[in-house]
């Protein structure tokens, strides 16, 4: 099956009435895209849980614009000719705002591309001096030598967050590389794909538990652990919240040797206080996806639960026009 992308190009402002315009037209498969400034704007006064959002990656690289998609089918000509008229209607009438060219563009796409070609961007990737991050399609393509004395594992992110390519995760799998002992037990909160439990696992450790809020990283965790070979006796998987289920908190016990968050900071701020509790004496929490502007806040939490902070590690990702984002990880150890 082939698509059509029907595309307006417009102005923040003018989001609203073109996709309103469209819809009228019988275009209801909508995705509409805002500039950098409008997305981090938002970000700057939304919910804590919204940190770890990347303004340069979500915001549209041609300009906000709203985007429809119909099946590339001669039936449905007729509705791209009510669309265009809509569009055109749309340029006549007058705002206030400016809300831009209302530009068209539209662009035959392959179905399969949007389930695939991601993957082109997504290929094996060496972190710290033991592990190999390798997609799980690439395993049979891989040659030895480039493994070397390397752990391979084999990742499948699926629909949950964690291919171990963005700062935050690689932060976390290079203080893993480091940190992680013959026989350890670890603990991931906001698992996603399972990639950091599964490295703890892979390095030595020898039983790992996963917990996400989500009930898709379940079975994306547990199919990742299938893929690596690791049995459930190893590995257990949870879906629950952390900081509002006191019984899953139970559940999880302690005399872990590592706690792993790789969240935001709105979470790991009122998770700090349960960590010590969770962890061995001298155990380690790894925190990370904490963007620059709340490092002290989380350091500051870090403290006041009586960790004291040993790595930080910091990265950073340069926009198309040259502005940065920062992100932190923290390596913190449990006082006595």
């Amino acid at each position: 099956m082939k698509w059509i992308e029907f595309a307006v190009y417009t102005t923040d402002a003018g989001l609203e009435p073109v996709a309103a315009a469209l819809t009228s037209a019988g275009l209801e498969q909508l995705s509409i895209e805002e500039s950098s400034a409008a997305i981090s704007e938002f970000l700057a006064h939304a919910a804590p849980q919204w940190d770890f959002a990347d303004a340069v990656a979500l915001a549209a690289r041609n300009g906000p614009c709203v985007k429809a998609y119909i099946a590339d089918l001669p039936e449905n000509e007729a509705q791209l000719i009510r669309a265009r008229a809509a569009i055109e209607r749309l340029r006549a009438l007058p705002f206030e705002a400016d809300i831009g060219p209302l530009r068209i563009r539209e662009n035959r796409i392959d179905e399969e591309d949007w389930a695939n070609n991601w993957k082109q961007y997504y290929t094996p990737m060496p972190v710290g001096e033991r592990l190999l991050i390798c997609p799980s399609w690439e395993r049979d393509t891989l040659p030895e030598e480039a493994i070397g004395r390397r752990k391979v594992l084999l990742m499948d992110p699926g629909m949950a967050f964690g291919t171990g390519a963005h700062h935050t995760t690689r932060m976390c799998l290079e203080l893993l590389d480091k940190h992680t002992r013959p026989g350890g037990k670890v603990l991931d909160i906001g698992c996603g794909s399972g990639i950091l439990a599964i490295a703890a696992l892979l390095l030595g450790a020898d039983r790992a538990q996963c917990v996400d809020i989500d009930p898709v990283a379940e079975r994306v965790v547990r199919d990742n652990l299938r893929q690596n070979g690791i049995g459930d006796a190893r590995c257990a998987v949870t879906t629950g919240n952390f900081l509002t289920d006191e019984a899953l908190r139970q559940r999880a016990g302690n005399g872990y040797d590592i706690v792993a968050a790789n969240i935001v900071a709105g979470v790991i701020v009122p998770l700090c206080p349960f960590v010590p509790q969770l962890l061995k004496l001298g155990g380690l929490f790894l925190c990370s996806g904490i963007i620059d502007e709340r490092a002290g806040e989380v350091q500051s939490a870090l403290e006041t639960a009586g960790f004291t902070l040993i790595e930080k590690l910091r990265a950073a990702d340069t926009g198309p026009e040259g502005e940065t984002s920062g992100w932190i990880a923290f390596l913190a150890r449990r006082n006595g």
